[in-house]
């Protein structure tokens, strides 16, 4: 397998360099461990993996003297499968603060577990490890969320359409090792030796489910409800289980990062909001997968290549912003009579960026209306409002308001 260039490094070699513990967290497979290794090979760092049953066993039998019997620099990979050793950590940085001393790496969210991540507060950076993105792949960062908050945008050509190419993306997914593969089918494949090794492994470290074998057929619904509004109700009514039942295996599918909540963006100047959140897949390939997504499918089904297409640019861009200087934040904006726009981000300054998603290779006016009525409700906050299409040309249309060639997400420089 081709070793590429993972862009979140020099954030973690920040880390490194003023915090006693640095946790690369994110989905099994998205390249963690390699990442940690590749990172702290200048120095002579120790190796542990909690999924070796030995070392498990002994951390789990006594936590304190597991840690204090550690090296002094130490890779501790899933450590979420150990959670007794975040107390006696804590013990020992207080007691020998080291800069970079400890890189742990988890595919559980440890945010999604407050006690654990409380116990670290001023002691521990986390940072997110995602699939890898499309400007990854490429092998250059993509300037696009510089040109976004700063409106820098002229018009001009942005490159040819992408056609069936930007299905193939869709479908192929950002996993290393699906990627990796030579075949659609070998890579669905991946994919789904990947979903029973999840559900078979950490679902059952982590939980009691009494319905094992509903988590894989819940993946699949949400595979195919992608970019849609947040219903239990209709999804526990699909398996004849309890609405909190459902609820509490959403949180689950979450808690391993499988599946991502998109909050609404809402403001006082607008009363008539959906206050419901989006539901995403973390990976457009494992959504293909679980659904037998093609790119014939997608051509066929506009729908579902509606969705997917905005899962997918939302990944791209949360991607980017993992190694993005400054924070951003994330959310979708819909009012109760249908105005919606798929993204808005929340840069510096509290400064607003909207942006649409449409698979057509044009653009009109009409597809301004939503981001329009967010630059009306977000006021001087509002830095710039972009509709991503399949089209080969960067053109104005209005104050702030451009469209933009797809593409360009991850070829902007």
């Amino acid at each position: 397998m081709k070793l590429l260039d993972r862009f979140a490094t020099t954030k973690v070699h920040e880390a490194l360099l003023d915090t006693p513990v640095v946790l690369l967290h994110g989905p099994r497979q998205c390249g963690k461990s390699t990442l940690a290794r590749m990172i702290v090979s200048e120095k002579n760092y120790s190796y542990f993996t909690f999924d070796d049953e030995v070392q498990r066993e002994a951390a789990q039998n006594d936590p304190t003297g597991f840690i204090l019997n550690l090296p002094e620099y130490v890779i501790i990979d899933e450590v979420q499968r150990v959670p007794e050793i975040f107390f006696p950590l804590k013990s020992e940085i207080d007691r020998n603060r080291v800069p970079g001393r400890f890189v742990l790496t988890g595919s559980t969210n440890i945010l999604l577990l407050p006690t654990l991540s409380d116990s670290l507060a001023g002691r521990m950076e986390i940072l997110r490890l995602h699939p890898f993105s499309q400007d990854e792949i490429l092998g250059k960062p993509s300037r696009f969320l510089d040109r976004v908050f700063q409106a820098d945008f002229r018009s001009g050509t942005g490159g040819e359409r992408l056609g069936t190419n930007l299905a193939e993306r869709i479908v192929s997914g950002g996993f290393p090792a699906a990627i990796d593969r030579p075949s659609y089918h070998r890579r669905q494949a991946w994919y789904r030796d990947y979903i029973e090794t999840i559900v078979q492994r950490d679902v059952r470290a982590l939980a009691r489910i009494s319905s094992l074998d509903a988590l894989p057929r819940l993946l699949r619904l949400a595979a195919g409800q992608t970019a849609h509004l947040v219903n239990i109700s209709e999804m526990a009514s699909a398996f004849h289980l309890s609405r909190p039942t459902i609820q509490d295996y959403v949180t689950l599918l979450e808690r391993i990062f499988l599946l991502e909540h998109l909050s609404p963006w809402h403001t006082n100047r607008l009363s008539r909001l959906i206050k419901s959140p989006k539901l995403h897949m973390t990976d457009t390939g494992l959504a293909s997968a679980l659904l037998g997504a093609t790119v014939e499918t997608l051509s066929r089904d506009r729908a579902l290549y509606g969705q997917m297409l905005e899962t997918f640019v939302f990944q791209e861009l949360r991607k980017q912003a993992s190694w993005y200087d400054v924070p951003i934040g994330f959310n979708h904006f819909r009012t109760k009579d249908g105005v919606e726009v798929d993204l808005v981000l929340e840069g510096g300054h509290s400064t607003l960026v909207g942006i649409e998603v449409k698979s057509a290779a044009s653009v009109s006016a009409r597809d301004f209306r939503a981001l329009k009525k967010l630059q009306s409700a977000s006021g001087d906050r509002f830095a710039a409002g972009i509709v991503l299409y399949d089209g080969e040309h960067i053109a104005p249309f209005g104050e702030k308001l451009y469209a933009v060639p797809l593409r360009m997400l991850w070829e902007m420089e």
